[in-house]
């Protein structure tokens, strides 16, 4: 049931990102195979039908990028999961599941484990089979996650030729990162934006906060909805602190955690002496709902200068243009450097703006937060 479907649609290019599809449903293969072959900057070199024989194609075809279904027969993609890193500690996995409450938890427990994001596959053949939402998002991931191995391996970055995808294939460069001085005043809220590679980069700044740190987290982290219900809970076991997805007209409290649910922008409006919730399905921004600038934009006008904002791994520059409005309020920026992220899209863009005070690996953010949020010092 392997079959190899190197012949493409499209012209390739010189050197196209390598793509293996792993679904147990050769139908979802066929689709999801003619989407990858069909941009010239993919290759789709196997199609396999369970993890036992991804793992049998891998040891003999290397590739970049692996799209890895979750449940399957004979091996699921959970338990594949770690023999396929074990090959290649440098594959990018890209799980692929339908949202249930079930598959988003497995997917968020297979980010844990080393896959580098997922991509909720549609419902209907009409949404698969179309050239709508999914096939723009698998084509972005795929390729970015393809540039960032290249790039960590010091390989020639594959450059975009259709100029298709919203989010331009090449990364900022950490040779460009420009440094500000941090804002006065000690912030009174925390503000986080993530993306690909985001709840792991989460659980970790979360998770190294000591018990007494008491200021309010905002977080907005691109995921659909049914995901960001689970990541929530998945927050609140990292971190030992209340943890839930936002809901409009929730006051926010100190020591309590609020993501933005899937498919809701999660803004702050001021209302008397507290700081209130707002949800709305306005306009994708950055080709994302919930996206991180205009929570950003209005946290800035909700504090003022008295907010920390922290931009963790992600494909993209959502963060940016609301980072520019923190730092004009006279709030500061922290952001995770480019060798601990998963992809140094929305970090790289804020860092090359400079918007930043500092840009530090993953497992220094939660000592520099602390010490800005208790004695002004980054």
């Amino acid at each position: 049931n392997i079959s190899n479907t190197g012949a493409a649609n499209a012209p390739k290019g010189s050197d196209p990102i390598q793509a293996m599809v792993v679904d147990d449903s050769a139908i979802v293969r066929g689709l999801i195979s003619r989407m990858l072959n069909s941009d010239p900057d993919i290759t789709v070199v196997a199609s396999v039908a369970n993890g036992e024989m991804a793992i049998s194609s891998l040891k003999r075809t290397p590739v970049d990028v692996v799209i890895l279904d979750i449940e399957m027969p004979v091996m699921d993609g959970l338990t594949a999961l770690p023999l396929l890193l074990e090959i290649d500690k440098d594959l990018k996995v890209l799980m692929a599941s339908t949202l249930t409450n079930r598959n988003a938890d497995i997917s968020i427990r297979a980010l844990t484990m080393g896959a580098a994001d997922y991509v909720p596959k549609p419902t209907s053949s009409r949404e698969i089979g179309g050239k709508g939402d999914f096939q723009r998002e698998l084509l972005e991931k795929v390729k970015t996650l393809g540039d960032a191995r290249r790039k960590r391996a010091g390989r020639v970055k594959v450059e975009a030729t259709t100029g298709k995808t919203p989010f331009k294939s090449a990364m900022p460069s950490s040779s460009d990162i420009k440094l500000r001085a941090p804002g006065r005043t000690r912030p009174s809220v925390l503000a986080i934006g993530s993306s690909t590679g985001g709840p792991q980069a989460l659980f970790k700044v979360l998770g190294g906060l000591p018990k007494d740190f008491q200021l309010p987290i905002v977080i907005t982290q691109h995921m659909p909805p049914t995901f960001t219900s689970i990541l929530s809970e998945h927050i609140e076991k990292a971190s030992k602190r209340p943890c839930n997805e936002g809901k409009d007209g929730t006051v926010i409290a100190p020591g309590s955690i609020y993501i933005a649910p899937g498919d809701y922008h999660m803004t702050v409006e001021k209302d008397g002496a507290n700081k209130v919730l707002r949800l709305n399905q306005g306009p994708k921004e950055n080709f994302c709902r919930p996206a991180v600038d205009p929570m950003l934009r209005s946290m800035s006008q909700a504090y003022g200068p008295n907010i920390l904002t922290v931009i963790l791994t992600g494909m993209g520059s959502d963060g940016t243009k609301g980072g520019q409005t923190i730092v004009d309020n006279g709030g500061t920026l922290i952001a995770q450097d480019e060798e601990s992220s998963v992809v140094w899209g929305m970090p790289g863009s804020v860092a090359t703006a400079g918007l930043c005070s500092v840009v530090v690996p993953i497992d220094d953010i939660a000592s520099k937060i602390v010490s800005f949020a208790s004695r002004g010092i980054l």
